[in-house]
């Protein structure tokens, strides 16, 4: 199954199977015990984050869920009596209104001529690094001004709008667009996304920026767009989550417009 996931998901998991691999080694499957497995999770945990615990049980689960289900060759699961560990509520941190603009002229002056572009990007629009670096030049409507992020963490395709600089860096990137290679953001050879993990850790350095990761521009995203009145169902459709879960961190950023949106209304029924 693992060799028909996306590339992300094969380099994550593949690492995570091999570690039950040898952690439990040749054994049959009926000696696989839910005892067993939570002896594992315990070791997993002392060196691990209690997410990176549960992403280990996942994928296992998931091999044990095929083997269940389409080849039968067990009745049921046993990590299905394997309680998943707590996890602590996500990370919050976002850009301050000092610390953005500092950030921006950092990488404005990057040697790397795609790491503004791709900060601009996730800043507009909330999109994930990996969803950012895997766009085609099939997937960018410049006459719509759109970008459509063909593969996202939950499988599912979203269609995003390009307004101000960050349109601006799309159009930009178009006049020396590659013709070998349909990627946006190529490294050298054509072949693969460029790795910007230097480059932004030169730029988080020069700008004085401490305690923040490139997913934080996507949570930086979000609260934008919650403080400038956005619902948590339309932040949720633009940073595309399922459900509203997800996007319940940022409700009290939208507070000031919620309470604008109760005195429109009783503005109208008590005039």
């Amino acid at each position: 199954v693992l060799p028909r996931k996306s590339p992300g998901s094969v380099r994550t998991q593949g690492s995570q199977l091999a570690w039950w691999q040898a952690e439990l080694g040749p054994i049959r499957l009926a000696d696989v015990t839910p005892a067993r497995l939570v002896a594992c999770r315990d070791r997993l945990a002392e060196d691990h984050a209690p997410a990176t615990v549960n992403g280990y049980l996942a994928a296992f689960s998931h091999a044990f869920t095929v083997a269940v289900t389409e080849w039968q060759w067990l009745e049921g699961s046993p990590l299905e009596r394997v309680r998943r560990l707590r996890e602590p509520q996500g990370r919050g941190r976002v850009l301050t209104e000092d610390e953005r603009p500092r950030l921006l002229q950092a990488c404005d002056v990057s040697p790397n001529r795609f790491l503004a572009p791709v900060v601009v990007l996730a800043l507009s629009t909330g999109a994930r690094k990996q969803e950012i670096l895997g766009l085609t030049w099939a997937d960018v409507d410049l006459r719509r001004a759109t970008v459509t992020l063909q593969h996202t963490k939950n499988r599912t395709r979203r269609t995003l709008p390009l307004t101000r600089r960050a349109l601006t860096e799309v159009q930009q990137l178009a006049k020396v667009r590659r013709l070998d290679t349909p990627l946006l953001f190529a490294r050298a050879d054509g072949r693969a996304p460029i790795d910007l993990r230097a480059a932004w850790a030169r730029v988080l350095q020069e700008a004085g920026i401490t305690d923040f990761r490139f997913h934080d521009l996507r949570h930086s995203a979000a609260s934008y767009l919650a403080m400038s009145g956005a619902s948590l169902v339309e932040i949720a459709a633009i940073l595309g989550h399922r459900t509203l879960q997800m996007v319940q961190r940022y409700a009290h950023l939208a507070e000031g417009h919620t309470a604008s949106v109760v005195a429109r209304m009783n503005a109208t029924l008590f005039p």
